[in-house]
């Protein structure tokens, strides 16, 4: 699979989805809020994020989706907050969008076959953030890593 990995550097997902794309020596990148806003403070300069002009996580998150190919949200039950707006988003810029409950065992397989049949090559990586949904970001590195490795 050749591509690269976007996310917004929030902790949980978006974090996990930096750090695996490096892991595994995919290229990566995405948008933040001014300023690298994260829950826990300033966005660690490793994670190779260009700043929105706005400090609105809402412009990230949607320019994420705008500027890539498809989305994969993943999450622990239904979807909701800013993960919601993600999904919203993927609908409203017409991109396609793939949901995983990381409680259902997702296989790599079609992971993969939805990548190749949507011609993805920028995949914007999304879900909770480590406070809405303790754990998530083992989680996802755990899923992510079996997805892309």
């Amino acid at each position: 699979m050749n591509l690269k990995i976007q996310s917004g550097g929030q902790t949980g997902v978006d974090r996990a989805a930096q750090d695996v794309a490096r892991e595994l020596g995919i290229p990566c990148g995405g948008w933040c809020p001014k300023g690298r806003w994260a829950e826990d403070g300033p966005i660690p300069s490793r994670y190779p994020l260009e700043e929105t002009p706005s400090i609105d996580p809402q412009q990230r998150t949607e320019w994420n989706v705008r500027d890539s190919d498809g989305t994969l949200v993943l999450t622990v039950g239904p979807v909701s907050g800013g993960t919601a707006l993600t999904a919203e988003f993927a609908e409203k810029h017409n991109r396609p969008c793939l949901v995983l409950d990381l409680t259902t065992e997702p296989t790599a397989g079609a992971v993969r076959g939805w990548i190749e049949d949507n011609r993805i090559r920028i995949l914007n990586v999304a879900g909770p953030r480590e406070s809405k949904q303790p754990g998530i970001y083992d989680q996802a590195m755990a899923v992510l890593r079996r997805l892309l490795g």
